[in-house]
């Protein structure tokens, strides 16, 4: 066939696909996918239309792309099912869900098709999958010549009293999972992996409103299978997992970690908000690269990396192992839950429950970020002479009641404190006690200075001396003012100032302190940073409502 009977065929073929389309759009529902040409762009569909069927062989034709998990309307509806993974080139059924415009699609190559980029466009489409369901079928069947009558009626009922197993909504994670499709694993092992996969996703229960998975082949260079978005069911997992084509290479799993890192996580390509994230890293023999750093960053952007190693090097071939410590380094701890090692792809199925298990149980997984261990707790104590040294342990014990709600570590939350009076202490830094119990003894154990108040100098010092970022974890900054009179300086430019670096300021005042002072001190919306009380015993009623608002602000920000 000539390439020009081939282009009047696809400008044919893409105009009957709209026309139908139209034609289609004036009934009540679209009950069946209607048939488009591998060129038919989203902007060219009716609001109407959400299920298309693409024809086959779509990817020998060159097709426009525009993003990756999301794409621009202007691209081709087909072009962007073959790249996300949805159709091959037999073509098929897909599930369109028009978006809005934005900016930044990103280019990427996946399943044979590079797309490309685009800084803006007005409208945007995801696709996924288009999945019958039983009234489709009985529609399709009364159609035909023959009476809709038991026989149809029967295999509705039949369907609707078989419905699929429900999500597992107590394990509502994101998973990124790392195929090893490297040299090393060859194509027979690399489908035992898939079906491995398969029934992980199928023992995990993966929904919606349950744990949302994805695929990220390993080898040479990282390529997107699909993202957490694309499928909801287990069975449409296990279907693109037998689509996803073997690649080959070196095994670079550090590279992998970090490209999923980088890109997968992000809530246009299904990643939910407050949500756990996990990588979970299939090492066929051992990776090629150094996971180390990739392993760092994942533990600092609150991502729980596992690594399950199957058939490990034996004794000859411990010499061209990089690192033989590598699944040590990669994990987000250390301390055995974060790997698994199996012996072949050949007996893996006492294998899957454990590991389902493992990326369910959410009180484990210590590298989730929340507001409980991704935060930088700074406490600012006046330990002027009106307070008074019984008072001032009353203080003390707010503060330590608050901390005590706080994933203390070295990976997780940190306290840092300082007293003031006309001069400034440091007690304590950021980095001085990673442990709870001790950062908890040593709020307890702050001595009392006594002398003047001088708060605003002692705000200026905490931005200066305690909230430095060698000393810090990489969570949020906040600064806990307890003060119970009268500043002899001003309070309002340098509490500015630290919240210009970032720093979220909550203002407690007792007895004296005037409320005009502790408002300028506070950080947006004053209301819920400000907290006042005539005697030093209310303070304890405090703790909860700065434990929620300092969540309720981590929370709004991530």
């Amino acid at each position: 066939m000539s390439s020009l009977t081939m282009s009047v065929r696809l400008a044919v073929l893409h105009v009957l696909g709209i026309l139908s389309l139209t034609c289609s759009s004036s009934g009540s529902e679209l009950s069946v996918p209607v048939p488009i040409s591998c060129g038919t762009r989203a902007a060219d569909l009716p609001d109407s239309a959400q299920r298309v069927l693409c024809p086959a062989n779509c990817s020998l034709w060159k097709m426009s792309v525009f993003g990756s998990g999301v794409y621009a309307s202007v691209s081709s509806v087909c072009g962007a099912g073959v790249h996300s993974g949805i159709i091959g080139v037999s073509g098929g059924p897909l599930e369109i869900q028009k978006r809005q415009g934005r900016t930044n699609y990103l280019s990427s190559f996946a399943h044979g098709i590079q797309s490309q980029t685009l800084s803006r466009w007005s409208a945007s489409f995801t696709v996924a999958r288009a999945i019958s369901s039983p009234m489709e079928v009985s529609s399709q069947t009364s159609s035909s010549s023959t009476p809709a009558s038991g026989p149809v009626k029967k295999t509705v009922k039949k369907n609707l009293k078989k419905p699929p197993a429900a999500e597992n909504r107590d394990c509502q994670v994101d998973i990124a999972l790392l195929l090893d499709g490297s040299y090393h694993i060859g194509q027979r092992r690399f489908n035992l992996q898939k079906n491995f996969i398969g029934r992980l996703a199928a023992m995990l229960k993966v929904g919606p409103d349950g744990p949302r998975v994805g695929v990220v082949q390993a080898s040479e260079s990282p390529r997107t299978e699909f993202y957490l978005g694309n499928y909801s069911m287990p069975k449409d997992v296990i279907f693109a997992l037998k689509e996803v084509a073997y690649i080959g290479g070196n095994t670079n799993t550090g590279k992998a970690i970090l490209y999923a890192v980088r890109n997968f996580f992000n809530p246009e390509y299904g990643v939910r908000r407050g949500h756990p994230r996990i990588i979970v890293a299939f090492v066929d023999g051992w990776p090629s690269d150094n996971l180390e750093d990739a392993a760092v960053m994942a533990r600092e952007s609150g991502i729980n990396v596992f690594v399950v190693s199957v058939a490990k090097p034996i004794p000859e071939e411990m010499g061209l192992v990089r690192d033989q410590d590598y699944m040590k380094k990669a994990v987000c701890k250390d301390n055995g839950f974060f790997t698994m090692s199996m012996p072949s792809w050949f007996s893996t199925n006492k294998f899957v429950k454990p590991l389902a298990q493992k990326l369910c149980s959410l009180d484990q997984l210590l590298c989730s970020k929340t507001c409980y261990n991704s935060v930088n707790l700074g406490f600012l104590i006046d330990g002027s002479s009106s307070v008074g040294d019984a008072n001032f342990r009353l203080v003390l014990s707010l503060l330590s009641s608050i901390a005590r709600n706080f994933d203390i570590s070295d990976i997780g939350s940190r306290v840092g404190a300082i007293q003031f009076t006309y001069d400034q202490r440091l007690e304590f830094g950021f980095n001085e006690h990673t442990r709870k119990d001790d950062a908890l003894r040593a709020i307890q154990n702050i001595p009392y200075m006594s002398g003047g108040t001088a708060t605003g100098d002692a705000i200026t010092y905490a931005v200066e001396n305690l909230f430095q970022p060698r000393t810090m974890g990489m969570g949020k900054k906040y600064l806990i003012i307890v003060t119970d009179g009268q500043s002899y300086d001003d309070v309002r430019g340098p509490a500015i100032a630290a919240q210009r670096t970032g720093i979220t300021v909550f203002s407690v005042g007792v007895a004296w302190a005037p409320m005009e002072d502790l408002r300028a001190m506070a950080s947006e919306p004053k209301d819920t940073h400000t907290f006042f009380t005539r005697e030093f015993t209310g303070l304890e009623q405090f703790e909860q409502p700065i434990v929620r608002g300092i969540c309720r602000d981590f929370t709004e920000s991530n």
